[in-house]
């Protein structure tokens, strides 16, 4: 049985407003990562992933504040730590994180390697800056980056350098999980494909024991993860293979983002684009029942103030829904023949 680098149970995290009003941007979310195993996070703007990211690093700053619910990292739990004990005993070595906008981490001012002299030395005071360059450039090597580019500023590199610079120092205390979050935005397709390129070295060569992959181009997930999460108002609304969560989608959402996206994946590339009406609910005030229900073709009355049950179908799959998967399925094929398909 595969050992499991990262386990979340029930976990809940609000944002306190200056107003005294919680927002529940993270809400019961559970989930599960195996050594040697990405999982995928997708979902739009708004729907609770960076703040999911931050919470799983136990990096809680006002207005960020942990609720309930337990993460537990190779069978160590992080759940309310001190955050000076997690950045001292977790954070790089337990789990690292390649933020949003990466390309803007590294210091303007420090050529790339004295800022990995203080990243390292932040977590170990007594390692010789000797051994630290020395570290970097078989890194760097070994993940197709020049040495060279030890000894540049960060204004000397182009995007796609200046990221997977930023992937490579977030990598070099060998951390059980990496979290990249939406770590190839911004970038020309060459350089994403030089980004998920890299990640996918990373796991190979066993330079990190899992990873997590956030995104709101669910497609993209395909290449690059073993299984995807859909995340909407805070929530899991579903989870599967990767190739169960492509090309077929169970939840409304997760139909919803499929057809509002270009991918050349055959079988996909002829599905007509269609948007999702409406916005997220405000979470401040959040809908009963289910979250989706305004902006859902198939909803029922019973959407909009029962519990919404969540539901498991097959090997691990899941998804929340007031509907059966027979229901679901129904309902599709409908549409479809309305639509002349």
């Amino acid at each position: 049985m595969a050992n499991v680098m990262l386990e979340v149970r029930e976990l809940t995290t609000k944002y306190i407003t200056r107003f005294q009003e919680d927002v529940y941007a993270v809400d019961h979310v559970s989930l599960k990562v195996e050594e040697g195993k990405s999982l995928g996070i997708a979902g739009e703007s708004g729907c609770g992933k960076s703040t999911l990211a931050l919470s799983l690093m136990g990096y809680y700053f006002a207005p960020l504040h942990y609720t309930s619910g337990q993460i537990m990292i190779d069978g160590k739990n992080i759940s309310g730590m001190d955050p000076d004990e997690v950045r001292k005993s977790v954070l790089g070595r337990e789990i690292a994180y390649i933020p949003q906008a990466a390309m803007n981490a590294l210091n303007p001012t420090q050529k790339i390697i004295h800022f990995i002299e203080d990243v390292v030395q932040a977590h170990d005071l007594y390692v010789t800056k000797k051994d630290i360059y020395e570290r970097a450039r078989i890194l760097f090597e070994t993940l197709g980056l020049p040495a060279e580019v030890l000894q540049k500023y960060p204004v000397e590199l182009s995007g796609g350098m200046k990221q997977r610079t930023v992937i490579a120092v977030s990598v070099l205390l060998v951390p059980k999980v990496l979290i990249a979050d939406e770590p190839s935005s911004a970038l020309d397709v060459t350089s994403q494909k030089m980004v998920i390129k890299m990640l996918r070295k990373l796991m190979e060569g066993g330079l990190i024991s899992s990873m997590i992959f956030i995104t709101h181009e669910l497609p993209l997930l395909y290449n690059v993860t073993d299984d995807i999460m859909v995340m909407y108002a805070g929530q899991i609304v579903e989870k599967g293979t990767a190739h169960e969560a492509v090309f077929d989608p169970l939840h409304p959402y997760s139909k919803g983002l499929m057809g509002s996206i270009i991918v050349p994946e055959k079988g996909l590339r002829d599905v007509k684009l269609t948007a999702i009406p409406g916005v997220p609910p405000n979470l401040k005030n959040p809908p009963m029942g289910c979250r989706f229900a305004e902006r859902c073709k198939f909803v029922r009355p019973e959407c909009t103030f029962s519990s919404v049950p969540v539901r498991e179908v097959g090997n691990g799959r899941m998804y929340r829904c007031v509907l059966s998967e027979d229901q679901l399925r129904e309902a599709y094929a409908r549409e479809a023949h309305k639509n002349g398909k």
